[in-house]
């Protein structure tokens, strides 16, 4: 499970540093890299993992909660 999360929070840093370029300037690097349009495919699969990745990232925090030991 901990090799998951590490892999999870990879992808999901590199996700937002794609929406930051978005947000920024517009750019889009995964389209860039793997094409875009009905055709894309592989652009499809990484937005994918990215969404998936957030969404284990969150049974992660809801099961391991590691603020609970703060009081």
């Amino acid at each position: 499970m901990k090799i998951t999360t590490i892999i999870a929070f990879t992808l999901v840093i590199i996700g937002a540093l794609v929406w930051l370029l978005i947000g920024l300037f517009n750019f889009n690097l995964v389209a860039m890299i793997f094409g875009s349009g009905a055709g894309a495919v592989i652009s499809r699969i990484i937005y994918s993992l990215v969404g998936i990745s957030g969404l284990w990232l969150i049974f992660y925090w809801i099961a391991y909660n590691p603020f609970r030991n703060l009081d």
